[in-house]
């Protein structure tokens, strides 16, 4: 079993056709051939990924991975386990790639969730000669208030539009030939989506407001003409499709940042496994052990649950949102332990991680972007505390959902429909999750749950009005209830991969100190009631130590990849 991604031993997925197949590995081999050396150039220049935009267009990689069923060629889906692997091998190699993967898939979305046929099939068309596409939502005076759009359509006598305004933070926008942009009608005020061309005389590219490979655009369009052809969706509707491609698209994030710590993991350890110190190699000193161990357990949580994500992710249906919880877990927690990940390996390799030579140093400037991205930690907080009463008290039966590596295309994310009821989404019974497995520490981490339903009990409807009156409070809360959803696909992710009992009860080693963490920060909130501190005083537990079980793991999963994976120079 091989649960890091290692492009010098690939790991077959199960796909059931050699296309799916075929596009990773010549992935990997355009990064590999390409090497490190020339990369940490490009990297340092900073010089715009087109060699990366040639080979996806080469390649034909955009039209398989981003088009539903019925677009582009015979037997073509959309699979966002598909869509998962290629973001990780991206990420591996360098947030640039990533992002102009990312950003374009953003860029396609709202087109394919939009109600204009003709424009679906045209930028397919579109697609083939400019793989390039971008997202124009973000406004310079406006930020995250998506609410307030200065884009505006000015309806002409013809039954036309001139489209007036400008956007910034949008990705790729130097290029794109498809740019999706959010806007208003100006004589109505109602929502639009429409979409134009970089390459067009009306449209500016202003700059790039970050100095990186990627190019972050502010653009303007300058009565950009506008026909009905031209729009995507309109009203409610479009507010709609902008914040279900979101939906969709945010997953991305997180199997980003699972690919860059990766890549950071294997040169940390190869690293270390040659530094003699002191007369010892630093990987035999103690507390580098301990730092490699949860290295290794934390970024194998984050792939498990990335994993199984992706199921929820391809079985919802209008009856099974239980996706619209992963998703932003994905999004915020997978992204932010990819942090945490990062800052213990560089404990472990030290200067070394500032020297320019190193992928980990790049790592380092790019990772920090990840849980910023499509919503801050605390918006993607306010909507998973939504579903905190329902996860924990009000369970559903749903079918077992097996691993979906197939060929079914995701329907339902490009038909998500309205974005109401977030609240009453309900999940299958987590304790039954939990059962399955009676592992030390997960048995510890269960009587942390059952303290943190006191807690909530406790709380009473009081519980809602503190959170959304003190954001603090707020991520003390939903970063308990995270985790113990977090967990949940954790276990089931385990036993769909094989992972052995004693690599999984280490993970729950880390999950069991992080709800201590979590339970400590509560306790010492200045709105945190006295009933609530004695819940918050029962979540604080120690994990079980078991030196045999540590040394098994560090032996068998960490230090068995030493030199396994190395970049091409």
């Amino acid at each position: 079993m091989m649960l890091l991604l290692n492009p010098k031993n690939y790991q077959e997925r199960n796909y059931p056709d050699e296309r799916s197949r075929e596009i990773m590995l010549k992935t990997i081999e355009w990064f590999e051939n390409k090497g490190h050396k020339k990369m940490k150039e490009d990297f340092l220049t900073p010089e715009f990924t087109y060699d990366f935009a040639d080979f996806i267009k080469r390649e034909k990689i955009f039209e398989t991975l981003f088009l539903p069923e019925g677009y582009g060629d015979k037997g073509q889906y959309y699979s966002t386990y598909r869509m998962f692997e290629f973001s990780e091998i991206c990420g591996f190699y360098g947030s640039a790639y990533w992002y102009m993967y990312h950003v374009s898939t953003l860029g396609l979305d709202p087109v394919f969730l939009g109600d204009n046929e003709a424009l679906k099939h045209r930028a397919v068309e579109v697609l083939k000669g400019n793989p390039l596409c971008a997202f124009g939502l973000s406004e310079k005076e406006h930020g995250a208030d998506i609410y307030s759009s200065d884009m505006k359509l000015y309806r002409q006598a013809d039954g036309t539009y001139l489209a007036k305004g400008s956007k910034y933070y949008i990705g790729n926008a130097n290029e794109a030939s498809t740019i999706t942009v959010f806007g208003k009608i100006a004589d109505t005020d109602e929502y639009v989506f429409f979409v134009v061309d970089s390459k067009h005389e009306k449209f500016e590219c202003i700059k790039n407001v970050i100095h990186a490979q990627n190019f972050v655009a502010e653009f303007a369009l300058h009565d950009y003409p506008i026909t009905d052809a031209d729009i995507s969706s309109r009203g409610p509707k479009a507010w709609d499709d902008m914040l279900n491609t979101i939906n969709i698209c945010k997953f991305n994030i997180g199997s980003g940042a699972i690919g860059i710590v990766t890549h950071s993991f294997y040169e940390a350890l190869n690293h270390a496994s040659k530094r003699n110190l002191y007369g010892k190699y630093v990987t035999e000193f103690p507390h580098v052990k301990q730092l490699f161990v949860d290295s290794f357990c934390r970024l194998g949580a984050m792939k498990l649950f990335g994993l199984r994500a992706t199921d929820y992710m391809r079985a919802a249906s209008a009856d099974d949102k239980r996706y619209l919880l992963y998703n932003p877990i994905m999004k915020m927690k997978v992204a932010i332990q990819g942090e945490v990940v990062h800052e213990l390996l560089w404990d472990i390799i030290a200067a070394k991680g500032f020297e320019k030579d190193t992928y980990f140093s790049q790592a380092v400037f790019e990772l920090k972007g990840f849980p910023k991205l499509e919503g801050t930690r605390h918006v993607n907080m306010a909507l998973i505390a939504k579903l905190i009463p329902n996860y924990m008290f009000n369970p559903k039966e749903y079918p077992e959902i097996p691993r979906l590596t197939g060929n079914e295309n995701d329907d339902y994310l490009f038909n998500q429909g309205p974005t109401r009821g977030y609240a009453k989404i309900q999940f299958h019974d987590f304790r039954k999750t939990y059962a399955t497995k009676e592992l030390p520490n997960i048995e510890i981490f269960k009587d942390q749950i059952k303290a943190y339903e006191e807690f909530l009990i406790g709380s009473g409807m009081a519980l809602g009005e503190q959170m959304m009156n003190d954001f603090a409070f707020l991520l003390g809360v939903g970063e308990i209830f995270t985790l113990i959803a977090y967990g949940q696909l954790i276990i089931e992710s385990a036993a769909m991969e094989n992972i052995d009992d004693d690599l999984l009860d280490q993970m729950f080693d880390f999950m069991v100190r992080d709800f201590s963490a979590y339970g400590v920060d509560l306790l010492g909130m200045p709105t945190t009631t006295e009933v609530q501190q004695s819940a918050c005083q029962k979540m604080i537990k120690r994990p079980f130590a078991n030196a045999a079980r540590f040394e098994k793991v560090l032996k068998d999963h960490v230090y068995s990849l030493v030199d396994t994976y190395a970049m091409t120079e």
